[in-house]
């Protein structure tokens, strides 16, 4: 991607540029920055324009009974990319992209999969050494519509005003809130109504996503014609693996068969399959022979028990003996530990192709995801670099990539409850027929696995014709799938596809 060279400096921009700052409070004022940029993308070339920068958002205040005006309560960045010379904006449909966490900020969907530019990575997804670089995105989506990417509040560039709680905007309700009040905001400031709209979110983010289909329908009127889900998180039963909840080791097993199969642990003639056929094999005996016997709890006959451990066993590349001593209820994390444990080594939750080494080999939990690992540096590096360097915005402040809010988040919507969107996403869609969704799943996701993702899709009470708009795609990759340079090329492919049957 090159900067046009007829571009408007910074100070030439309709909008001031910002200012370095000290603190960690942002100044009660918008502060964007504007350049125009062209590049080649799905072998077209376009130009467009790249808006980023911060928003104050401001909230009605009242006080016994009287209304005081609107409260400034946080400043929220984003980064928009327009395409130009569009006639009718009613004509080109928007998206707007997040990632979870919760505490994400966009970074990864924005430099890993939508944006004009994406991180340099081998075939496979490692990042190598420092320093990093980005490239043009051919696979980018803004070859079919505008993209916003948006950091909520705590991540990123994103904070609250001074005086403000931000543990208030850390919880599932208020988030919803938050960001569904910046895209109403956006929509209106760039004269968006009447343009086609998309959500795209990725692990928290696909929960985020449902929820805003909701809100956005309920508190403002505004129908999304789709819903990008990228590694479901929408029934966290399924992904808990708390005592008493015999749900996710069934939905773990498939991608534990998976992990052991990409690096070579299982018997010969189940290393001869293709993934996609074994994860087949291994999904009919978790939903029948395996949830039976833990349906059965403490009643399961001790033939029976050993039947079942020897399967399990030789599925996913543990010992019998292992097996067993867990009580046929293979934890993730351990999974994670003693697959490699011989070779001293631990595979990625993240994305399991990924292995790393530590201190010893004693532990039942790694000290750190491999995967992440591999490219969370390459990721922070690259966007710190390219937001000020080539978009112009400027600041002291630390970029939050990552905050551990998921430690602290609030759940008060599911008290006493797993978290569970699916019904909200089911009444959107009967509220609007018209709303379809994409679902991507990598098998070698072990956040998120495919498997509990089709269980969530299958368990949402959905009328026949209606269930047909929801859309399922499996990638031979991770939790973030596009890092794989295969995966990349078929689900931009499949992405781009979705979105114009989503139009007709």
């Amino acid at each position: 991607m090159k900067i046009d060279k007829k571009a408007p400096s910074a100070a030439e921009t309709s909008a001031p540029p910002t200012k370095p700052v000290s603190s960690d409070v942002p100044d009660f004022k918008d502060q964007v920055t504007i350049t125009r940029h062209k590049t080649k993308i799905n072998g077209k070339t376009m130009a467009y324009t790249a808006t980023c920068g911060t928003w104050v958002m401001r909230e009605e205040h009242d006080k016994d009974g009287e209304h005081l005006g609107q409260k400034p309560t946080s400043a929220m960045f984003f980064t928009a990319y327009t395409k130009d010379g569009v006639r009718d904006v009613a004509d080109r449909p928007i998206m707007f992209c997040f990632n979870g966490g919760p505490g994400s900020s966009s970074v990864w969907l924005h430099l890993g999969l939508f944006g004009p530019k994406r991180v340099t990575l081998d075939r496979e997804g490692n990042a190598g050494a420092p320093p990093y670089k980005l490239i043009d995105n051919d696979f980018s989506m803004l070859s079919d519509a505008d993209l916003v990417f948006i950091d909520p509040v705590g991540t990123g560039y994103s904070r609250m005003i001074e005086g403000e709680k931000t543990k208030e905007y850390h919880e599932y309700q208020r988030d919803l809130e938050s960001v569904g009040a910046f895209i109403r905001l956006f929509v209106s400031r760039h004269e968006r109504w009447a343009s086609p709209k998309f959500i795209a979110g990725e692990s928290y983010g696909t929960t985020r996503a449902c929820g805003l289909a909701g809100l956005l329908q309920d508190r403002y009127g505004m129908y999304i014609n789709g819903l990008y889900l990228i590694s479901v998180a929408l029934d966290f039963q399924t992904i808990r693996f708390d005592h008493g909840n015999e749900l996710p080791p069934v939905m773990y097993l498939p991608t534990y068969a998976a992990t052991a199969w990409v690096h070579k642990k299982l018997p010969s003639e189940l290393q001869k399959k293709s993934v996609a056929s074994l994860v087949k094999e291994v999904e009919a005996f978790a939903a029948t022979e395996y949830a039976h016997a833990l349906f059965q709890g403490d009643k399961l006959a001790p033939k029976e028990f050993d039947k079942v451990a020897t399967q399990i066993a030789r599925y996913t590349g543990l010992s019998v003996a292992y097996v067993k001593s867990t009580k046929l209820r293979v934890q993730i994390h351990r999974f994670c530990k003693e697959l490699l444990r011989d070779e001293g080594k631990t595979v990625g939750r993240l994305d399991s192709r990924f292995t790393a080494r530590d201190r010893d080999s004693a532990g039942e939990q790694f000290e750190f995801d491999p995967a992440h690992a591999a490219i969370g540096g390459a990721f922070a590096t690259t966007l710190n670099d390219y937001l000020r360097r080539t978009l112009k915005f400027e600041t002291d402040l630390d970029y939050r990539v990552l905050s551990a809010l998921y430690m602290t988040w609030g759940w008060k919507d599911f008290a006493n409850r797993y978290v569970n969107v699916g019904e909200t996403l089911r009444r959107a869609m009967n509220m609007n027929p018209h709303l379809k969704v994409y679902v991507a799943n990598g098998y070698y996701d072990m956040a998120t696995p495919h498997f509990a993702s089709d269980y969530t899709v299958n368990h949402l009470s959905l009328d026949a014709p209606l269930a047909k708009n929801i859309s399922q795609y499996y990638y031979e990759a991770g939790h973030m799938m596009y890092i794989h340079a295969p995966s990349l090329t078929k689900m931009a492919a499949d992405m781009r596809d979705f979105l114009k049957k989503s139009l007709t």
